[in-house]
């Protein structure tokens, strides 16, 4: 049994999603979390919860664009936290690579949001690239009020930064880049990640691991990102699943 926890469902487009759905039950993936992270998606995947039953969503903006939250983006996430599907505050946090968002407005947005999420007792799903020290002093400051915790989800950051988030209650995801040749640095976070805060995910479209890179990436790619954990770690698949199963349901409690 799986759990994909970070996709993107409304990004799919090499196969009907009828297709991807049957693909994804028989890869053994019985719950699907579909991320929210702008103002154009929010709605989308609140659809997309609702259309299938193994389909869940988050509610979040993530920081390329911070720049374009408004009050009616935090109504939204604040509204609609209650809803049983919506499972976490995500996609939040900080890009320094790009800056899409000037990063004065991403420390803000994703302040707002982590106090959402306090509020309103619900995990995160927290993204960060080339951002560790600014990450790791907001996480700080909540990280005594938010109860639920959450995930640095496609983690590829210091192990400094692993470590802290560790000590500090949070999950790790990795996904495809696991698999990538010059990922070196992420193996390494990998093995020193004890496997209660594993979290498996794909971040399809992006990221498809090996063997299928050039392909667009999809849940039903799951088992790949397992199975290298697996072996990373020198551990028994099958064991190491059922207890990313049970973590994914601790992370995100409405799951169960």
């Amino acid at each position: 049994m799986l759990i994909e926890t970070h996709c993107h469902l409304d990004y799919l487009k090499a196969e009907p999603l009828e297709e991807i759905r049957q693909k994804i039950s028989e890869a053994g993936i019985l719950k699907v979390i579909t991320i929210g992270v702008d103002p154009h998606n929010l709605d989308r995947v609140k659809e997309l919860s609702e259309t299938f039953p193994e389909v869940y969503f988050t509610q979040g903006i993530h920081p390329h664009d911070a720049k374009e939250a408004t009050e009616v983006e935090f109504n939204k996430i604040s509204t609609r936290a209650a809803l049983p599907k919506m499972v976490a505050v995500g996609e939040i946090g900080l890009d320094y690579h790009y800056n899409n968002s000037p990063q004065d407005i991403q420390k803000t947005v994703f302040e707002k949001q982590l106090q959402l999420a306090c509020d309103h007792d619900l995990p995160v799903v927290i993204h960060t690239r080339e951002a560790d020290e600014d990450t790791k002093a907001i996480i700080k400051n909540f990280s005594r009020y938010l109860k639920r915790k959450g995930v640095l989800h496609s983690f590829t950051s210091s192990i400094e930064l692993a470590e802290f988030v560790l000590n500090e209650g949070f999950y790790l995801g990795f996904n495809g880049i696991i698999t990538f040749k010059k990922a070196e640095n992420v193996q390494e976070v990998v093995k020193i990640t004890p496997p209660s805060r594993i979290l498996f995910e794909t971040d399809s479209p992006f990221l498809t691991p090996v063997p299928h890179r050039g392909k667009e990436n999809a849940p039903y790619f799951l088992p790949f990102i397992a199975s290298k954990i697996a072996e990373l770690k020198d551990l028994n698949l099958e064991e190491l699943k059922k207890q990313v199963w049970e973590n994914s349901l601790n992370c995100f409690y409405k799951l169960r």
